[in-house]
């Protein structure tokens, strides 16, 4: 009976260490998230949405992941990835992928703007964060790059990749060119490194 919906199963935890640069490591307790199974899963869940985000905490769990993919799919969503790739994934049903300059390395052995040629000829738009350098952006033959804002002091990475793909995701969602797009997402990512933590204060808002 430890279905996901058990009011007797722990929410998870992600215990976040912060180095003196900024940088993170995480500790993580997946509490009821690891009960998830694949045939708990339902079509109606996905109906509603315009993207299924996948991340990389119940990537292990195969079945589950692509039975998501295949009823968001089957719902009218499109598909985005961040945090590893799967070629399987990337090649036969994602849409739009987010990758770091270090992801992008290990998936294409490439440095950032020939991954991001490589990545967009699987997908339909590919991005490739270079921190501070800001982003590639590529869809079919346009191909952008855009500048982060500028930041005094990095306080706390965790989030950041979060952030820049919601902000990224919600430009879509309006209708906005890739250019204003990857802005929304710089500006949302280049604040919440100035944080300790991934909740904003009002005020940075």
């Amino acid at each position: 009976d430890k279905l996901l919906n058990s009011d007797r199963l722990p929410s998870g935890v992600a215990s976040t260490f912060i180095s003196p640069d900024g940088e993170r490591t995480f500790g993580t307790y997946l509490g009821a998230a690891a009960f998830l199974r694949a045939e708990e899963l339902t079509l109606d869940m996905f109906k509603g949405y315009a993207y299924l985000f996948i991340e990389g905490y119940l990537v292990q769990d195969h079945e589950m992941i692509l039975h998501a993919i295949e009823l968001a799919k089957e719902a009218g969503l499109q598909i985005c990835l961040d945090l590893e790739f799967f070629s399987l994934l990337i090649n036969k049903y994602v849409d739009i992928v987010f990758a770091n300059e270090e992801e992008a390395k290990a998936f294409t052995g490439k440095k950032p703007e020939e991954a991001l040629g490589v990545i967009a000829k699987k997908c339909s738009i590919a991005i490739v964060k270079v921190g501070a350098s800001g982003s590639y952006i590529r869809k079919g033959t346009e191909e952008i790059k855009v500048s982060a804002i500028p930041v005094q002091k990095v306080v706390d990475t965790t989030g950041a990749g979060d952030y820049f793909a919601s902000g990224f995701l919600y430009g879509l969602t309006c209708g906005y060119s890739l250019d204003k797009c990857a802005k929304i997402g710089s500006i949302l990512s280049g604040n919440v490194i100035q944080v300790i933590g991934t909740t904003m204060p009002q005020e940075r808002w």
